[in-house]
């Protein structure tokens, strides 16, 4: 029996236990948080049977993909690359719009974030461009020019609707430009370009977020009723209005002046209200799973915000383990690259692995107030349809490579040292 399941979940065990224990945390908190869910689709079971489907279909999918050889991920990348290009351009233009973006696509039945798809297309073709360009010395300057020649228009086909995961990609690209030893000099105009474009941006977003956008073309959003997906129309100007959306999250993070609690506007600030009292209830210790009471008030709690009902269920304790588990998960990518014998796994395994973990503190700087709301939701325990999927498929990636991973100069494969 244990031969057969070690023929089944092959690869770095570490791995399997680090997303063994976050599958197990996701479905418990999950279920905690869903009570709006519940409440409003009168269908107890209902939300977390189906996100619970959908990690089983993530963990099928990552044992699918662990047994493909690690060079056929080179061969799938201008299909991924063919393939996020028309996505991107498909949600820009008649995407669904869902919490005021439009990131979501409807296909064959399945909703999902392009996005998604597209942030591990550009660690591969990243991790592609490193290892093909590597010299004695270093990468061969060229690399720099080919992988923003390919990175910034992806970035800005998604920023335009979601600037966070377009932010995500590029700290994640100039990490594996780092880890792959692009020229330092050219890493450096790159962060003094980057901030001069940043300070832009930001005067940008105050003065085109001051205008009026309740004029505009028709988006909808959706709420469950009933068990039955209703489309509520609402006008907002196409683009501009997401400039107020991040000029306002920015003022909210930024204004710390003290409110008097009973003037205090909890629906207009709930997000940050709710996490705070959620943070503040905890005691420390936590309430015990299931207990938590923001839940039903908290928007988003099963997806952005689960990491404060980790904590105010689980206390410090708990949100302290699930913040170890993806250190684990960085550790052991960074392991598995030491003892790739070729630089494309090992570039590869490492912009998996940063990927997942710069999200998933993303996540919980957003949940702990540290940084400013972002819409990104915690890998691999928030409730979510196909990112869950797409995420177990890059772990199922990060997988593969530990199977035929060895350490230079040795035939000993990394799941067994």
């Amino acid at each position: 029996m244990n031969k057969k399941l070690g023929n089944l979940f092959k690869g770095d065990r570490v791995i399997w236990m680090v997303l063994l224990f976050l599958c197990l945390i996701s479905v418990v908190e999950v279920f905690s948080a869903s009570s709006t869910l519940t409440y409003k689709s009168q269908d107890y079971l209902g939300p977390i049977i189906g996100h619970t489907w959908k990690i089983l279909v993530g963990v099928g999918v990552a044992i699918l993909i662990l047994n493909v050889p690690c060079r056929f991920f080179k061969l799938a990348t201008p299909g991924l690359l063919l393939i996020s290009v028309i996505m991107l351009l498909w949600v820009l233009f008649f995407g669904e719009k869902t919490n005021d973006a439009g990131r979501w696509i409807s296909l064959l039945g399945l909703k999902f974030q392009p996005s998604e798809i597209a942030k591990g297309t550009m660690v591969l073709v990243t991790a592609q461009i490193l290892s093909a360009m590597q010299r004695e010395e270093g990468a061969d300057k060229r690399a720099f020019k080919y992988i923003l020649i390919i990175v910034l228009p992806f970035c800005l086909l998604i920023g335009l609707e979601n600037l966070s995961t377009a932010a995500l990609i590029m700290a994640v690209i100039f990490l594996m430009m780092f880890i792959g030893r692009v020229p330092l000099i050219q890493l450096g105009k790159f962060v003094g370009a980057g901030v001069i474009l940043l300070i832009l941006f930001i005067g940008s977003i105050y003065l085109l977020g001051s205008f009026d956008n309740s004029e505009g073309v028709e988006t909808q959003t959706e709420t469950l009723v009933n068990n039955e997906v209703k489309k509520d129309t609402k006008k907002k100007t196409t683009f501009l209005h997401r400039f107020s959306t991040w000029k306002g999250r920015i003022d909210k993070h930024l204004n710390k002046k003290a409110v008097a609690p009973e003037d205090y506007d909890l629906d207009k600030d709930a997000q940050v209200a709710h996490a705070n009292i959620a943070i503040v209830g905890s005691n420390i210790i936590g309430k015990g799973p299931g207990k938590s009471v923001e839940r039903d008030f908290l928007p988003q709690a099963f997806s952005d915000f689960i990491y404060v009902i980790i904590i105010e269920e689980l206390g410090i304790i708990g949100a302290a383990f699930v913040a170890f588990l993806y250190i684990v998960l960085l550790y052991r990518a960074a392991r598995i690259a030491s003892r790739c014998e070729n630089n494309f796994p090992a570039f590869l395994v490492m912009g998996l692995g940063l990927m997942l973990v710069i999200q998933a503190t993303f996540n919980m700087m957003v949940a702990v107030g540290i940084a400013p709301v972002t819409g990104q939701p915690l890998p691999l325990i928030s409730r979510g349809g196909t990112s869950t999927i797409i995420n177990c498929a890059y772990i199922g990636a990060m997988l593969s490579v530990s199977r035929s991973a060895k350490k230079r100069g040795q035939n000993m494969p990394i799941n067994e040292i």
